[in-house]
């Protein structure tokens, strides 16, 4: 099969790392790829290659998983080579009809000699996908040196790069560094340039804040924690924060969790902007209703004051840290612990946990922390 087309086909970084690997003969190349970025469909055209080229006779795919074993044989289909995913050891000879053949680590542990035996009698190249898990025991690293001493070819495929530890893997240089060794790779396309090139989506993470219930065990320094709770806090994305603080398993949080994920990265920032100002809205307009409800039983309706705007999840975090701050102060003059004030603040001026506390529930602390300050409580 010729593999020309199969090259068109091929992402930029697939196509120079494939160019790397022909550059110079070698017997072992380590790729490292972000996850996501193709190592499957790069791995699948250098050996249809290397067969239309007759350098090797055979493939060998080892895998960390039975399902990944179906996952590359269904992918080597559309590429002309035909991948046996069921072959057991107890078969002995792969069959007449198939190019090679999936196994596991797990697999080439529980018998090497075999594996080496059908190394030796075909010219073989083995791809070792996760090359990494080689290293999960020290039989499996063995195993695999064993089995494929004799390959005629071995590409190895990572995520990420690697370092040396109890159990060193097979067939990958290291170089010393600071602290041990470090894998030495022959090709590295890493997430930045994966994200630059469109290749991957940026990743968005998902704060939360925490708050824990605890008391003082006498004639002990540490302390107990009775219970915890946590909240959604905000998204991280591209550098910037959206949201405002959630119960956890709210609306709010879920419609953050929902984001569509074939969006590009300007889409994703517009989508997340526009979700907070819905959010600052919703509360807003919960504010005004709340608000109007006992004015209308008080007074009448024009009589109520103006609904407070809404409060960014910057503006709360700046009120969170100045009562953080005050109740450091107010430890360090009294001894007493930061958690026994925060729950004392709460008894004085109720509320809820910090983490959940709106922003009037907070001012109202600092300020009665403040009093307490110049009463010299």
């Amino acid at each position: 099969m010729s593999t020309a087309p199969l090259l068109s086909s091929l992402r930029g970084w697939q196509k120079d790392a494939y160019h790397e690997y022909f550059r110079l003969p070698r017997r072992d190349f380590l790729l490292v790829a972000t996850p996501g970025a193709g190592k499957t469909t790069y791995a699948l055209t250098v050996a249809a290659e290397l067969l239309a080229r007759r350098e090797v006779a055979a493939l060998t795919i080892v895998t960390p998983t039975e399902h990944l074993k179906h996952q590359w044989a269904q992918a080597a289909s559309r590429f002309g080579i035909a991948i046996d995913p069921s072959y057991s050891n107890s078969q002995g000879r792969a069959g007449a009809d198939f190019n090679g053949v999936a196994v596991t680590y797990a697999q080439v542990a529980a018998h090497p000699a075999l594996h080496r035996q059908r190394t030796e009698n075909r010219r073989t190249l083995v791809v070792f996908d996760e090359i990494h898990h080689a290293g999960d025991a020290l039989s499996w690293g063995d195993a695999v040196q064993e089995a494929f001493d004799p390959a005629r070819r071995r590409l190895a495929l990572t995520g990420t790069a690697f370092r040396s530890d109890a159990n060193p893997i097979p067939f990958v240089t290291y170089i010393s560094e600071e602290g041990g060794k470090r894998s030495a790779s022959d090709y590295v396309y890493g997430y930045g340039p994966a994200l630059e090139d469109g290749v991957v989506r940026p990743v968005i993470f998902l704060a939360y804040s925490r708050e824990r219930d605890t008391r003082d065990i006498e004639d002990e320094p540490a302390f107990q924690p009775l219970n915890a709770s946590v909240h959604f806090d905000r998204v991280l994305y591209d550098g910037g924060e959206f949201g405002t603080a959630a119960a956890a398993g709210s609306p709010e949080e879920e419609d953050f969790l929902g984001l569509p994920g074939l969006l590009d990265p300007d889409q994703v920032r517009t989508l997340l902007s526009k979700r907070q100002q819905s959010q600052l809205a919703a509360r807003s307009r919960a504010a005004k209703t709340a608000q109007a409800a006992p004015a209308a039983q008080a007074a009448p309706a024009a009589q109520a004051g103006p609904a407070a705007p809404p409060v960014t999840r910057q503006q709360l975090a700046a009120l969170r840290r100045e009562l953080n701050g005050l109740v450091g102060a107010w430890s360090h003059r009294t001894g007493q612990p930061h958690g026994a004030i925060h729950a004392e603040l709460r008894q004085a001026c109720g509320g809820p946990p910090l983490s959940q506390a709106t922003a009037d529930q907070i001012q109202a602390r600092i300020a009665t922390l403040r009093r307490w300050a110049i009463s010299a409580r």
